[in-house]
Formats: C-alpha cells, sequence, structure tokens
C-alpha cells in the first residue's frame, strides 16, 4: 500500500534538510507547490508522461521530469510515491441541485422496502398532509426488478402526498393523495408529449412519464437557504470524484441566480458553467450576457433546448417503431417551428446551444434545422453541440454535424446503467450501437464525455467508454469501443473545449489551471476490469488541496 498522500505533504523547508535542495536557494524559482515523484498523465497533444509540476498562482509553471525538485523553491511539496496524476474530469453533462428538507434521495435505494421505509420516516417526520419528493430510484437497481407504484406510496404514506422522480428525471411515480390534488383520474387525458400510466383496469398506476410536472407544481417552493446550503454541499461533493470541472445541463435565469449567490459565497467548488433554458430574447438580454460570460469560476453555458424524451419513460423520438410497440415512436417536446424558431433567435443572439436530442430522429430534426440555420447566418466557432446522441442517426446526419462543427456530448455510462432500457425498448443494430463513439468520431465529430449523473462518477463512464458493457457483462457494439487514452481524453479537455477553455484547462501543460487530481491506480495500465474501483487520493483546483482521501482510514477531509 502507499503511504497516505497526507504523510508527504510537508513544508518544503524539509526539502534542503534531505539534501534535495542542492544550490542556493536564491538560484531557485519560487513556487507554491511542487508535485514530484508521480506519474504525470498530462492528456497534451502528445499523451506525454512526466514526473513533476510546478505551481505558482493557481497556474502550472512547468511539467517536466524530477529535476524540478533543483530548479523550483516551493513553499510546499509532495511527494506521490509513484502515484498517478491526471487532469481534473470536466463532467459536460451533469444536474447538481439542492434539495429541500421534504426531499428523500432514492439513488442507489436497493428495494423497494427500503424506498418504503425512507418514505415513511419523511412521513413521520413531518407530519400528515405535508409533500413528500425524491430522487434516484431505478429499477434496473431494485431488488424487486419493478418500479414503484401508487399502491407501493399509498402504503408507504397514506396521509400525504408523495412524488418520486426516477433516475434521469424523465419519469415519475406518485400516490393516491397526489392524484387526487392533481386532479388526475381514469378519464384524465394524457397530457402533450407526456404519458399517464394506467393498470389493467383503466385507473392511473402512479407513473407519469415526461410531464410529472401536473402533479410537481403542486409542491411547495422550498426555502432558499434550504436549496443554496444542499446545492454548495452537492457541489464540494464533486471534488471527491476528481471533477473540477462541470456543465450543469439546464437551468432557469432564477436558479442561475442562486448559483451565482453560492459562488460568490463557497470557496473551494469546482468550475462550472451553466446551460440556460431559453426564456424568450427579451428575458434572455435582460441576463446581461451570453454564453461566456463570468469568470473562471462560474460562466453562463449553452442555451438548453429539450427536443425530445428519455429511455426511462420511455419518450425518445424514434424514425422506426420501438421494440413491441408499432405505434410507438416517442415524442417531441416542441413543435418544429418552436424548434426553428429558438434556434435561429439564440443563434441570432450570440448564445452557444447545447440542444437535448436522444432519439435518432430528434437528432436527424435536430441536425437538419442547425444546419439550416448555420447556412443562411454562417458563423465561425459557434461549438453547438447535442446533449446525449444516443441513438446513432443515418451517417447523411454525421456527415453533416461533421461539416457544421456541431459537437456531442455523450454518456458512455448509459450502456452500462440503463442496459435494461435499451434491452426492453430497442432492437437489432440501434441497440447495439446505443450511445456510440467510434462511429461518430470517424466522422470527424468532437466527442465529449460525461455522466449526465447515471451514475455521476466518471469511472463508470471511462469502464463503459472501454469495454462497451452493461451491467450484466453483455457487451454491445463491440465496434464503439475507445482506447483508454481516448475516453481519458474525452471526459478532460474534451469537456473543456465546449465551453471554449480549451487553452485554460483539460491538460497538464504550463500555464494552464492547476487543477489536478491523483488516482489509487493507474487506467492506462490495469485490467479494464479493475477502473471501476480506482478511487480518488487528492483533488486540487487551482493549486490548492481541496479533497484528501486517507487512504489508511478510509476517512475524508477538505483542505482549505
Amino acid at each position: 500500500m502507499y503511504p497516505t498522500v497526507a504523510s508527504r505533504l510537508r513544508p518544503a523547508a524539509a526539502l534542503l534538510v534531505l539534501g534535495i535542495g542542492l544550490g542556493a536557494c536564491s538560484s531557485k524559482q519560487p513556487a507554491d507547490l511542487l508535485i514530484y515523484n508521480a506519474k504525470v498523465i498530462t492528456v497534451d497533444p502528445q499523451f506525454s508522461i512526466h514526473s513533476a509540476i510546478a505551481i505558482r498562482d493557481g497556474r502550472i509553471l512547468e511539467v517536466g521530469s524530477d529535476d524540478l525538485v533543483r530548479r523550483y523553491r516551493p513553499r510546499r511539496e509532495l511527494d506521490l510515491n509513484g502515484r498517478t496524476v491526471l487532469p481534473g474530469f470536466v463532467d459536460s453533462h451533469t444536474h447538481i441541485d439542492g434539495e429541500p428538507r421534504r426531499h428523500v434521495p432514492l439513488e442507489e435505494v436497493p428495494s423497494l422496502v427500503e424506498l418504503a421505509t425512507r418514505v415513511s420516516a419523511k412521513a413521520e417526520e413531518f407530519g400528515p398532509d405535508q409533500w413528500i419528493t425524491g430522487y434516484g430510484w431505478s429499477e434496473d437497481e431494485i431488488a424487486e426488478g419493478r418500479r414503484p407504484l401508487r399502491a407501493d406510496l399509498d402504503l408507504a404514506a397514506p396521509n400525504n402526498p408523495v412524488i418520486l422522480t426516477r433516475a434521469g428525471g424523465h419519469s415519475a411515480v406518485v400516490n393516491s393523495l397526489a392524484l387526487e390534488l392533481a386532479g388526475i383520474h381514469r378519464n384524465t387525458p394524457n397530457p402533450e408529449g407526456g404519458t399517464i400510466e394506467r393498470d389493467e383496469t383503466g385507473e392511473p398506476n402512479g407513473i407519469i412519464r415526461e410531464r410529472q410536472a401536473i402533479v410537481g407544481r403542486l409542491v411547495p417552493d422550498p426555502d432558499v437557504a434550504e436549496l443554496e446550503g444542499s446545492l454548495a454541499g452537492k457541489l464540494h461533493d464533486q471534488l471527491r470524484l476528481g471533477i473540477t470541472s462541470l456543465i450543469q445541463a439546464s437551468a432557469s435565469i432564477d436558479d442561475y441566480r442562486m448559483w451565482e449567490r453560492v459562488y460568490a459565497r463557497e470557496r473551494g467548488l469546482p468550475r462550472a458553467a451553466v446551460q440556460i433554458l431559453w426564456a424568450g430574447p427579451e428575458a434572455m438580454a435582460a441576463l446581461g450576457g451570453v454564453t461566456g460570460a463570468g469568470d473562471q469560476r462560474l460562466r453562463l453555458g449553452a442555451v438548453k433546448i429539450f427536443v425530445d424524451g428519455g429511455f426511462t419513460g420511455p419518450a425518445a423520438y424514434t424514425r422506426e417503431p420501438y421494440k413491441g410497440q408499432p405505434n410507438y415512436r416517442g415524442k417531441l417536446n416542441l413543435s418544429v417551428e418552436e424548434l426553428r424558431r429558438t434556434i435561429r433567435e439564440a443563434d441570432g443572439a450570440g448564445w452557444q446551444l447545447g440542444i437535448h436530442a436522444i432519439g435518432d430522429a430528434a437528432i436527424e430534426l435536430t441536425v437538419d434545422e442547425l444546419a439550416a440555420a448555420l447556412a443562411e447566418r454562417p458563423r465561425a466557432n459557434h461549438r453547438h453541440y447535442l446533449n446525449h446522441f444516443t441513438m446513432m442517426p443515418p451517417p447523411r446526419t454525421m456527415e453533416l454535424m461533421a461539416a457544421n462543427a456541431i459537437h456531442i456530448t455523450q454518456q458512455p455510462n448509459f450502456t452500462y446503467t440503463l442496459e435494461g432500457r435499451y434491452v426492453e425498448h430497442l432492437d437489432g443494430e440501434r441497440l447495439e450501437h446505443n450511445n456510440p463513439l467510434r462511429t461518430p468520431m470517424d466522422h470527424g465529430i468532437h466527442v465529449a464525455l460525461s455522466s449526465d449523473i447515471l451514475p455521476i462518477g466518471p469511472m463508470v463512464g471511462l469502464y463503459a467508454a472501454v469495454t462497451r458493457k452493461g451491467r450484466s457483462g453483455r457487451v454491445f457494439g463491440e465496434g464503439e469501443r475507445l482506447t483508454i487514452e481516448e475516453a481519458i481524453r474525452a471526459y478532460t479537455i474534451g469537456g473543456a473545449y465546449l465551453t471554449f477553455e480549451e487553452n485554460d484547462k483539460g491538460s497538464i501543460e504550463a500555464g494552464k489551471l492547476a487543477d489536478l487530481i491523483v488516482l489509487s491506480e493507474d487506467p492506462l495500465t490495469i485490467d479494464p476490469e479493475r477502473l471501476l474501483g480506482i478511487e480518488v487520493d487528492m483533488t486540487i483546483v487551482g493549486g490548492r488541496v481541496e479533497y484528501q482521501r486517507d487512504s489508511e482510514s478510509g476517512g475524508i477531509h477538505f483542505r482549505p
């Protein structure tokens, strides 16, 4: 076992005691931190490997061999004893939201029994009539192998209205009291773009797909202080996963103002760009900036447009019907005319566009509309991109993407965690090529990797990108695999490119921000099956150690 990182982090004066510092101190260049005796995977254009990094004022002074020890006079130094260093991960599509006290966390909940126990406990805490919300359940994680339904929640909290959103956010389950308060019954028509599921008798079973806001709108607004405190905590948690930069994948203008308040108050957070939901030309102009406005800690990202739904519904808009559903191809979230108008308004105002498109028909439609807008009003370096690209569209669409520099942020971890949804709803080549990686890259499309919080840890994304394995171990579309070097590049500088920051972060090179992570194992040399077990031992943002894992006791702490 390596010695703990903490045991190797010591005052620079110790260098002289050990005889490491040779020559007069005055001949050395000052540095804030010197890292050495490491395997530094730079992710530069040559994918160079070095062993030492000198850092000052939050940026990298030099990357090279351990000879840097003799040439720099650091305030602190860090002997990594052979550990691996990477640029911090850039999660270019994620959702980090503050939660109120009424919220029940359900990520990786193992069973319906445990889900009911958590809901019952919250009902007891709050008392009758109070709304209970939750997020994160997945039938693929639940021991009973099925979704929670209305009857399950009625038993857990008969006197409280309950709405629990599935992982991914494209459906939710509600109980009878929530349905009653929302005025939903057996004769209620499906909302436009959504589905109220029903049992064999025609009664709503509690599942609402894509338009769960018809119930969620009744939940009282949370206390802003609760949300801001929770958001800050969740952002700090990203550092434990090695995420030093992220793109918040959708936020209202009011949400962005909350992020501004949190970043003004809190230090030691990952860098963030926030995608803004289009609110019309006047409201967007009132923001006072477009994509890129802000600073290195927090900035405006792209405009977010939802073209179709997701596979957890399912509601992704597909060219051919879903497997076993000959009359169903998913749904569009907006009309073609609305999509066309929004693209032209946002692009014309100078915004970057980050468009949710999952089904192959949605991707084809979106690319056609983007290409048409760019043909009418050519715009250099727009960096418009698609969020997801789950189903592979026809070659013509990918050729059009390459010709118009339309990029992708892809989630290879979906192949792993959503395997059951794909097997249930897709077949043939469209199943094998779910979340394609190699094919779009071969067409000349820039592909970044991200998580969409399913799950949020980058190691699952790296694992799925290089193995193409689902949770069961089944390999999907072996030809879509990436090498580990390609996957790391796409999860670091590939994401930085989407925020126009590839010259500032995403690789370990002189002049760039000192955003680094230290790993427990080397992803370049271990068996890919062990990627899921790699731990982040340390996260450094702007040259400051913001997270450190105690490898002996398992405890963690933040260093100011």
